[in-house]
This record gives structure tokens, sequence and C-alpha cells, in this order.
């Protein structure tokens, strides 16, 4: 079962500092993302959203290798490479996988000028070594889809 976490941040270099410590965390096995997404809002108020993965792209390489393989069974990999990347291109655009885009703008629209917010679809964590090395950005905890106990839990290791 995945949990979802939101964390706010002053602002946006915190923001992606805890995105490039997310990576190095699951590198060390101790924090495995399925999706996650970086919002904040300038001083004049727009709106900027950053995903982490993206579907276009893997559905464009999907659909490429696929279409390469058919390709060369019909001797035109060439044209089959580019057939497939196109519509695995287009298959990922329609296709919305992990943290829902409107829930993202959603939040980031309640956000402060200058704020920006962390969205983490969270597959598996070691949770006490996860919030110690969170703890010096001062996240501040804007949603979750933890138990009570377990929310109240996290927001007391990052005030700490």
């Amino acid at each position: 079962m995945t949990d979802l976490v939101v964390l706010g941040f002053s602002d946006k270099e915190k923001a992606e500092s805890v995105l490039r410590l997310s990576k190095d965390l699951s590198k060390q096995e101790l924090l495995d993302l399925e999706d996650a997404a970086l919002a904040w809002r300038t001083p004049d108020g727009k709106i900027h959203v950053r995903q982490s993965f993206s579907p276009t792209a893997h559905g464009a390489a999907e659909g490429a290798l696929w279409g390469t393989l058919f390709g060369m069974l019909f001797l035109m990999p060439v044209f089959g490479a580019a057939v497939g990347a196109g519509t695995g291109a287009l298959a990922g655009k329609l296709t919305d996988v992990g943290i829902n885009d409107a829930f993202i703008k959603e939040i980031a629209g309640t956000l402060e000028p200058g704020r920006a917010a962390v969205f983490a679809l969270v597959r598996r964590s070691t949770p006490d070594r996860v919030r110690e090395a969170l703890r010096p950005f001062g996240p501040t905890v804007l949603r979750t889809s933890l138990t009570k106990e377990r929310e109240e839990e996290l927001i007391a290791t990052l005030q700490q």
C-alpha cells in the first residue's frame, strides 16, 4: 500500500534539495517512491509544477522498443520504432499515473507566494531514518494519507 505525503517548504530551493535527498535515500534502500512532484508559487503568484515521472517519455521509450521489435519482424525497424514511439508517447500522455495532477494544482494553489511543496507517493520507507534526514529542511506537513496517529508522529518528529 502506498502513502501520500505532501510537505511544505519556505522556498523552492529547500524543496528541490529534498527531492535530491529522496534520490539518495532511494539509493540507500531507505525510501521507495512510486511518484514525486514539486510545486511552487512564484512571488507574482504563478504556480509551477514539475513531475519526477514523465508518462509521455516512458511511453515513447517503451513504444519505440516494441515498435522496433515488430518492425524487425516485417523488415522495417526504423518505421516500426517511429510509429511505436509516437503511439507510446500518445498513450503515456493520456495516462495519468501516480499523483493526480488536479490534486497537485489544488494544493499548489493554497501555497503562499514564494513557497513550495513536495508531493511523494511512498511505497515503502524506513520512517525514522527518513524523518531524521528531512528534519534539517524544516518541512511542514500539508497533507497525508497516513493514519491520524502516524501523521501526528510525523509532525512531532519534524518539528523537534
